[in-house]
């Protein structure tokens, strides 16, 4: 099979969305947005009124969006999240596309937000449609390297069936993951989101999962802070 080397998740203009002095406004746009959401108000009202006064581009807007949670969500999520330690004590439960796709934009240097969560997000937008680049591969064997030292035993991966070439993603994580210590199982699923918002000892990124599972692991996190020292995070907290 051929696989392109892709820049996952690149955006040519982030030089000038993300520079120092818009990032001086997009953090104190974090802090009015957290401000807003703190006192009820949705997200989806106020980042065009917060946007629309800073003049900020789809990407920045999708940048806020994706790294900007309310105080009580910060604080319910990290009481929910377990130490890496915990994962030696049984099979824990990936989003698949979510965590791969994560790790894929960061192995690309291109922006990876870190949320006032504390999550890494990606803004990579690929909305349905997914192809299988040279990342790939890297993203599988940090994923395995990390479980492997974290004494995992088993491992479930959830990719969403409607997303394209979610079976070619199947097959080669069960290749690549024959030489991993941890028992390794993929679904394909209509709904990844609606599994995992009921279960324990979860692995996303996804805001809905993470405030309805029970409790889950930040994995990317980890992953690229221990393996990735050149990853472009943007910072907004």
């Amino acid at each position: 099979m051929e696989v392109k080397v892709v820049r996952r998740g690149f955006d040519k203009d982030d030089t000038r969305w993300f520079s120092k002095e818009n990032m001086k406004k997009l953090k104190t746009a974090q802090e009015e947005l957290v401000w807003l959401l703190d006192r009820g108000y949705k997200i989806e009202r106020i980042l065009d009124l917060v946007g629309d006064k800073n003049q900020f581009s789809k990407r920045q807007r999708m940048a806020l969006m994706r790294s900007t949670a309310s105080s009580k969500e910060c604080q319910e999520r990290e009481k929910k999240c377990l130490d890496l330690k915990e994962g030696e004590n049984g099979t824990i439960y990936i989003d698949g596309f979510n965590l791969i796709i994560t790790l894929e934009v960061a192995l690309s240097k291109s922006k990876v937000l870190l949320g006032n969560d504390g999550v890494i997000r990606d803004l990579a937008g690929l909305r349905g449609t997914y192809k299988i680049i040279d990342k790939t591969y890297t993203a599988l064997e940090l994923i395995g390297k990390t479980l492997d030292e974290l004494l995992v035993p088993g491992v479930i991966f959830y990719l969403d069936q409607p997303v394209s070439n979610s079976g070619m993603l199947k097959q080669l994580t069960l290749a690549i993951s024959k030489d991993w210590n941890s028992h390794v199982d993929v679904e394909i699923v209509r709904n990844p989101d609606v599994l995992l918002m009921k279960m324990g000892r979860v692995v996303s990124g996804d805001k809905v999962i993470l405030n309805h599972c029970e409790s889950w692991f930040n994995l990317a996190n980890y992953i690229i802070k221990e393996y990735l020292e050149d990853a472009d995070i943007v910072d907004l907290y």
